[in-house]
């Protein structure tokens, strides 16, 4: 008791001839910050190790370790910032996302079903866009527009249609885009501007879904749909351009991040605008969708560096659709099938041709690219593995990080072969909260059990990371840490328990594994001398509470490198 009481007073010694906050500190002679006074997890090691103090210079950390021996490095007039109980760990890293939408999932109406938002009911959503539906909001973009609705939890299971969305307006375009991203919804003014009509053909990899008399019904799905988003997701002016890109990175940085992904570029002009402008609060780093990278990988932004907090990383190939929507590519039929099709329905490929995809996979691998592809259905993820195998045997497999993103059906042969390709799989547990309950039935109870495998891949020795492909869903990365680790259903019911991650996993698969996929180990993803300050404070300590509570903890403040950028 005696020494406790000696070293505590020691430390406090130490602390009063520390300087407090002022601006001279950040600007003087030494800028070191000291954090101390909560829980310090580094993210090092596979358990979890806790430090006493953290110190950051310069935007990197210097040292983490005893507290008395950080004070010594920082020096004379540091600073120091008390915890106050409060838990510190590195900044997030999400394995998949679309950090260009997030915009419009901030800015436009709240279509998400509960708990995110109320849309419940197709009622519920014509009366959201109704009350969105202003000219203020209509001068972003020129149409009225909402991100999130999901047939499969409308009371009514079914997807709106132009019916209804013309009750919203017959004056003005209406688009509402899926919670998956890969079907949209357009009013009869929105099919005119989009030129669709009856005489129109569905395009190679997309649906137009039509009524009796052949009339687009407004639903539009993949590559019917997905070229389309632009057309209502695009501000028209640069004072709506200026809005939406703070909105989203205002977004981003209140859950955490500090490393964003966008996942299927096809215009990068918003992140070069904003690195030029030093308007970059996060790094992200975009995938090219292989439609357009050719141009865009030819420019300076394809670095694995940073310049002014933007690069490229890679490429991005999309094989199949969503497994919530049934537009996922299986090897078996659905055993509920969308409306309109015909019994045996597996879904669809976006590329019918397997040698195309293997060209694309070789041109990737030839030029060093770093390759990441969407493939949600078994049969999608057979022809993943084929291209991947015939790039590898090629070009070599050497150090590629080629990723595998979604995977929820696939099969445990495999993740064999991911483990033996050296793939790492990206895969996406919040499925088991917002659309379990929906698995079990359009696949069954027990290959629905097994969707998202994360415990199984990692047990095969496959690595992971973990992602809410947002604006799917929210970019709330507590919230997917805490469905990862419960597996539980919008019902109440766990999906396949034996997948379940510990606290400690989920938090290494947004933080020092996902650091890994990116190319990024040595510089983010723990607490390390050397490494960039990105960090984040939460107010509880997700190894320290119930497995229920971790899904609700809240992020304080977001630091990147060594800078405040988000104080809650």
């Amino acid at each position: 008791m005696k020494t406790k009481l000696l070293y505590f007073f020691a430390l406090l010694v130490l602390i009063s001839s520390c300087k407090t906050e002022s601006k001279s500190d950040i600007e003087g002679e030494n800028n070191a910050l000291v954090y101390y006074g909560g829980d310090i997890l580094t993210m090092e090691g596979d358990s979890p190790e806790y430090v006493e103090a953290l110190v950051v210079k310069d935007g990197k950390i210097t040292f983490a370790g005893k507290s008395d021996k950080a004070m010594g490095l920082a020096g004379p007039g540091h600073k120091m910032i008390d915890l106050e109980g409060k838990t510190l760990l590195p900044g997030f890293i999400d394995g998949h996302a679309h950090f260009g939408a997030f915009s419009s999932q901030a800015i436009g109406a709240q279509i998400l079903p509960p708990p995110d938002a109320g849309a419940r009911n197709i009622p519920k959503i014509i009366e959201i866009l109704k009350a969105w539906n202003t000219p203020e909001n209509r001068a972003l973009t020129g149409w009225i527009f909402g991100l999130g609705f999901d047939d499969s939890v409308l009371e009514e299971k079914r997807f709106p249609t132009k019916f209804d969305l013309d009750r919203v307006s017959t004056e003005h375009p209406v688009m509402i885009v899926h919670i998956s991203g890969h079907f949209a919804v357009v009013n009869s003014k929105g099919l005119e501007l989009l030129n669709i009509t009856s005489e129109t053909k569905d395009p190679e990899g997309g649906i137009i879904r039509r009524t009796e008399n052949n009339e687009p019904n407004g639903v539009l799905e993949e590559l019917a749909a997905i070229p389309y988003f632009a057309k209502a997701l695009t501000p028209v002016s640069e004072e709506a351009a200026n809005k939406f890109f703070e909105s989203g990175q205002e977004m981003a940085l209140s859950y955490g991040y500090t490393t964003a992904q966008d996942g299927r570029l096809v215009d990068q002009t918003m992140y070069v605008k904003a690195a030029e402008a030093n308007a970059l609060k996060l790094d992200v780093v975009s995938y090219i969708d292989y439609m357009v990278v050719d141009d865009l990988m030819a420019t300076k932004w394809n670095s694995k560096s940073y310049n002014n907090h933007y690069r490229i990383g890679g490429m991005k190939i999309t094989l199949d659709g969503s497994p919530q929507g049934r537009t996922a590519w299986r090897t078996e039929p659905y055993l509920l099938r969308p409306e309109g099709t015909e019994e045996g329905y597996k879904g669809y490929p976006a590329f019918p041709n397997e040698n195309d995809v293997i060209d694309l996979f070789k041109k990737g691998f030839k030029n060093n690219w770093q390759v990441l592809t969407h493939g949600n259905g078994d049969a999608a993820i057979d022809q993943f593995i084929k291209a991947t195998r015939a790039a590898a045997d090629e070009f070599g497999n050497d150090d590629r990080r080629t990723v595998l993103i979604h995977g929820q059906y696939i099969r445990e042969d495999q993740l064999d072969s991911l483990k033996t390709l050296d793939v790492i799989a990206s895969l996406f547990p919040l499925h088991t909260f917002y659309w379990g309950d929906w698995h079990t039935q359009i696949i069954g109870e027990e290959l629905g059990n097994k969707i998202s495998p994360v415990r199984t891949a990692l047990n095969k020795g496959v690595k992971i990371t973990i992602h809410t492909d947002a604006p799917v869903a929210l970019p709330n990365l507590m919230r997917m840490v805490g469905i990862t680790v419960e597996r539980k259903s919008r019902s109440g019911k766990v999906i396949g328990a034996e997948e379940k991650l510990s606290p400690y996993e989920a938090l290494q698969a947004i933080t020092i594994w996902s650091a890994f996929q990116h190319f990024e180990e040595d510089i983010k993803g723990s607490l390390e001398d050397g490494k960039f300050a990105d960090l984040v404070i939460l107010d509880k300590n997700p190894l320290k509470v119930e497995e229920s509570a971790i899904k609700n903890i809240q992020v304080l403040e977001t630091i990147k490198e060594g800078r405040t950028v988000y104080k809650k």
